[in-house]
């Protein structure tokens, strides 16, 4: 059934460029207005529900055609960052679980397009077990400080089932108070790769990446000279570039 209604024009000031309404406007029912079946200049249209009656204040004059609401697939990429590690002996190239360690990944990556870690430094080397690195402190001359510094904030652990393999990248945590105990969250920013199978790690230490590409720059890492703290005599610089 089609509804009859009145047209009455609303009062407007009149605009440069812009018809006015001044005529009728065909009988059609609520649904077909609702619904989008509106003729090209059908702009502006209004419903009174209690009335019935359809009011229209100006006629914005198009050439598109009617516009219908059409169902349609949203489909979302899934994102797989990289990062390459830049050092004197070659790059490092990694991937990270973002299903595992979602915080920690995004940390890293944020804290890598930042250029936080640029010119830090392995700055701890145990042949056998592990490199670590990403203090700022590292940066300075006093070789005392390194290993002590971070981005002013902690990480609430991530730990997962993911294996601390060879090649595996991990965050590292930091003494408490300057004594040995380690504190429970995980350091904002000191992270370290495990340069053999460390199943004595797992599940303890939040792991973010793997090595996907350069796993023989970290056994050139291991070779270097160090101190009594494995700190490396000539220092072992980063930069950290991120590709999303």
């Amino acid at each position: 059934m089609t509804a009859a209604f009145s047209v009455a024009p609303l009062p407007a000031s009149p605009r440069k460029g812009v018809p006015q309404s001044t005529g009728s406007l065909r009988p059609r029912s609520h649904a077909a207005v609702l619904f989008g079946a509106l003729r090209p200049y059908d702009v502006g249209v209004r419903i009174r529900r209690s009335s019935g009656e359809i009011t229209r204040s100006t006629l914005l004059p198009t050439e598109s055609p009617a516009c219908y609401i059409c169902p349609m697939t949203m489909q979302f990429q899934k994102k797989d960052p990289r990062a390459t590690i830049s050092t004197p002996f070659g790059e490092i190239r990694i991937r990270f679980y973002p299903d595992d360690a979602p915080r920690h990944v995004e940390n890293f990556i944020n804290l890598a397009k930042m250029g936080f870690y640029d010119d830090t430094t392995f700055h701890r080397v145990v042949p056998g077990f592990i490199i670590q690195g990403g203090d700022p402190l590292s940066k300075t001359p006093d070789r005392l400080l390194h290993g002590t510094g971070g981005p002013g904030y902690f990480l609430n652990p991530e730990t997962n089932d993911r294996p601390h393999k060879r090649g595996a990248i991990s965050m590292a945590k930091m003494p408490r108070d300057g004594n040995s105990t380690r504190d429970f969250n995980d350091n904002g920013s000191q992270f370290f790769i495990s340069l053999q199978d460390n199943s004595g790690l797992d599940r303890r230490y939040s792991i973010f990446g793997e090595i996907i590409r350069g796993i023989e720059v970290i056994d050139m890492i291991a070779k270097m000279p160090r101190d009594e703290r494995d700190n490396p005599l000539e220092p072992i610089r980063m930069k950290v570039t991120v590709k999303e």
